[in-house]
């Protein structure tokens, strides 16, 4: 099994920035892709940023957090981080972590979710 572990949420005021990040652990072959999502109060959950493994690494972003987020990851660590910058109010909303994971070389990817972490933005 894989376990996401996710850190960096919090109170932070308009305009203001935050880093999380999320580490896997567990019996990992390899990681295909590591990214965000969040589900604001009484809303659906949605993707936020994604960070996708292999030659091209390729990251694709909500348009809504479009030059205001940055996903980066440290792949010995097995680690995300999302940095937020000039936070909105509308950005409040529990964040999860969201990984895919291969467990042998020719097994298939399989989808693991951290526990959240809650960011509020709010004055």
């Amino acid at each position: 099994q894989v376990q996401l572990v996710e850190s960096g949420g919090g109170l932070v005021q308009p305009g203001g920035s935050l880093r999380l990040s999320c580490s896997a652990s567990g019996n990992i072959f390899s990681i295909e892709f590591m990214g965000w999502y969040r589900q604001p109060p009484g809303k659906q959950r949605e993707l936020v940023a994604l960070a996708i493994s292999g030659g091209s690494g390729s990251t694709n972003y909500a348009n809504s957090v479009k030059d205001r987020f940055t996903i980066s990851r440290d792949t010995a660590k097995n680690t995300v981080y999302l940095q937020m910058n000039s936070l909105d109010p509308d950005d409040t909303a529990v964040y999860y972590c969201h990984a895919g994971a291969r467990l042998a070389s020719t097994g298939p990817v399989f989808s693991y979710w951290g526990q959240g972490t809650q960011v509020t933005v709010s004055s």
